[in-house]
């Protein structure tokens, strides 16, 4: 073997064992420091805020844990396991304590025993889901109540976790529950539309619906960029794309086809289902983006600028602009449309008490039955 090649080995190997080390020490040290936090943290004085409250903090945590439990057995367990894990863990022993505590600090999860006295597992989710709907709540049960637990679920609880429990079921339980909230926090769209200005390369706040600045908007959810010469690059919109979530394949038009205002211009394909989007002016087919097909992930950061599906030589944009919506309209519409889609998602999705809990989120109609499929494609962006 060539002297070069073997150093070469050697070098490789050497850097993984450094590297080995190195990471092997850091664990060490971020453990003695949470150990530390969780031994110094057990002795402070934090009655002003909750006579029982113990807090262990630690820097950057995963998430943070408000624990209710009447055992302070179970909340030591609760500490120690979650603290030398990353998580930042509160614990108090009775639900009035942990009410007081939620109006005024935020957290991501409370894990809340179901049997205690004075206020038990299901008023303290029914007050925590009222006063603060954003916290997660987790129900810790027996197995003889688990059907309560349950019932909690109902109320609006995440789900619930048997005792007693050990370390690595713990953690593994509350990693599946950050990872649960999490997509669901990057799911889920709030009913917020401004103006922007952000290119093809930039992604679009999942959080919120878009429009670039000088785009028009048609009915049918398309965009349309004018330009100086009088043609116009057309695609579909924010609304559309962030609700129909996945798109496989987009089917364009023909070149040179002429095509009028609200006729069918091109479709894009989810699995099986297919939508058709109309034409938000009349004209001429110039060019189309056939490039998009390759790069169609493209359109998950955004469905402007350079992610036109076609261009149209416009012919009626003198009458045909009035049609379509620019600006504070265009925002206007999107919470018209929004309020709108809210309604007809909740009767499709939803049933009983619990329709008031349906939120928008990305990809939601990749849920649908393929009815409702059609019923709700068709009522939003066929016009």
């Amino acid at each position: 073997m060539p002297l070069f090649i073997l150093a070469v080995i050697v070098f490789i190997i050497a850097d993984i064992i450094i590297r080995f080390i190195i990471k092997s020490f850091n664990e060490k040290k971020i453990r003695k420091e949470r150990e530390s936090i969780l031994t110094e943290s057990v002795n402070v004085d934090l009655s002003q805020e909750a006579v029982s409250l113990k807090r262990a903090e630690v820097p950057n945590p995963k998430a943070k844990i408000l624990c209710v439990d009447d055992e302070d057995i179970i909340l030591d367990s609760f500490r120690k396991i979650l603290v030398l894990d990353g998580y930042s863990i509160d614990t108090v022993t009775s639900g009035y304590q942990a009410l007081n505590l939620v109006k005024t600090h935020h957290y991501d999860f409370v894990f809340t025993d179901l049997k205690m006295p004075e206020m038990d597992g299901v008023e303290v989710t029914k007050n925590i889901k009222f006063l603060r709907p954003d916290i997660d709540v987790v129900i810790v049960t027996g197995y003889a109540t688990v059907e309560t637990a349950v019932d909690c679920m109902k109320l609006g609880a995440m789900d619930y976790v048997q005792k007693p429990f050990t370390e690595d079921e713990l953690l593994e339980f509350v990693k599946k529950s950050l990872i649960k909230r999490q997509d669901r926090i990057h799911k889920q769209l709030k009913p917020r539309v401004h103006i922007t200005h952000l290119t093809g390369e930039e992604k679009v706040n999942v959080g919120e619906f878009s429009i670039p600045g000088g785009v028009f908007i048609s009915e049918g959810h398309c965009w349309a960029g004018i330009a100086q010469d009088g043609t116009v690059k057309i695609g579909i919109d924010d609304f559309a794309k962030k609700l129909i979530g996945k798109i496989d394949v987009i089917e364009f038009p023909n070149l040179g086809m002429h095509i009028s205002q609200g006729q069918p211009l091109f479709s894009i394909r989810q699995g099986k289902k297919s939508i058709q989007f109309n034409s938000p002016v009349s004209g001429q087919v110039a060019k189309v983006n056939n490039d998009l097909n390759d790069n169609i992930e493209s359109l998950d950061y955004s469905t402007y600028e350079k992610n036109w599906i076609c261009v149209v030589d416009a012919d009626k944009l003198d009458t045909e602009l009035t049609t379509l919506k620019i600006g504070k309209n265009a925002v206007n519409y999107y919470q018209d449309e929004i309020d709108r889609y809210t309604k007809q998602i909740k009767e499709r999705i939803s049933k009983g008490d619990q329709k008031e809990n349906v939120e928008l989120y990305w990809g939601q109609l990749e849920n649908l039955e393929e009815k409702d499929w059609y019923i709700i494609t068709g009522e939003f962006f066929k016009k």
